[in-house]
């Protein structure tokens, strides 16, 4: 190889270096056409809902997310035990509409509750949202934010997304965000899985241990419902039930970038 092409190939290095995070900090680009992110009831405008369509709905959401009510006529999505499955946008298309944003979290659990919603695109990239959260952490604390992540019986798919946040393409320390391995150090508490009852007691000793002021966030529809758990003998049905809860962040699992808005969504409570 000379070295005229030696100079053009380190130079196409650096410029596809440059390009991809460019693209790669693009929500559009960054996340695929067919992810399952923001979820709403957003019918055509030619649909007429009828009881037949709401209770194949109802029959085919294997969380009892959706609910029929007639009269009146009424359906309702609870995003909370949603698991993005997609049954019911194959079902009724015309109604059900799944987007890749990932602008899902709420700041109350009833808010979770979609009811012929309007969808509206974030249109924020990635690298804006980690800004405009840095300048609320300094703002706020005046230092970085300490995270602790705590695992009350999830099937680690949310552990996953939240390890995502410490790699080379989101890396969120570069915005004022730090992990630590004990609740006595956080200012916020990440908490997946629906709460187990072995896990009751350790996330009280978790919240109680963690100084003021605090945050608590549900990640996940485990967390902010029980999700395909529900509630029964062995889960407690989501950990506002224990612990009060400041943000929900719905998914099966929610990407890295709706965990960024979620934590944003909270800071703002302070």
């Amino acid at each position: 190889m000379t070295e005229n092409n030696q100079k053009i190939k380190k130079s196409d290095i650096l410029s596809w270096n440059k390009v991809t995070l460019d693209k790669i900090l693009q929500s559009n680009d960054m996340i695929p056409g067919n992810f399952r992110g923001k979820i709403s009831l957003d019918p055509d405008k030619d649909f007429v809902l009828n009881s037949q369509i709401g209770q194949n709905l109802e029959n085919i959401c294997p969380t009892n997310a959706i609910s029929y009510k007639n009269p009146p006529e009424s359906i309702s999505l609870d995003v909370g035990k949603c698991i993005f499955c997609g049954n019911c946008q194959q079902e009724t298309p015309q109604l059900i509409k799944i987007s890749n944003n990932f602008d899902v979290a709420k700041k109350r659990k009833n808010h979770l509750l979609e009811v012929f919603s309007e969808s509206v695109p974030f249109g924020k990239t990635y690298e804006e949202i980690g800004n405009e959260l840095k300048n609320k952490i300094n703002k706020t604390f005046g230092r970085s934010l300490a995270i602790r992540e705590i695992d009350a019986g999830s099937c680690n798919g949310c552990e996953i997304e939240i390890s995502a946040l410490t790699n080379p393409i989101y890396d969120i320390e570069r915005f004022g965000m730090h992990f630590v391995a004990s609740p006595r150090h956080a200012d916020l508490l990440l908490v997946t899985g629906p709460a187990s009852k072995n896990m009751e007691k350790a996330l009280k000793i978790a919240y109680e241990s963690t100084p003021e002021p605090k945050l608590v966030i549900a990640v996940g529809a485990c967390a902010c419902s029980g999700g395909i758990f529900g509630k029964n003998y062995a889960t407690t049905g989501g950990i506002d039930r224990i612990v009060p809860v400041d943000v929900f962040i719905p998914g099966c699992p929610p990407r890295p970038q709706a965990l960024i808005y979620g934590i944003m969504l909270a800071l703002d409570k302070m």
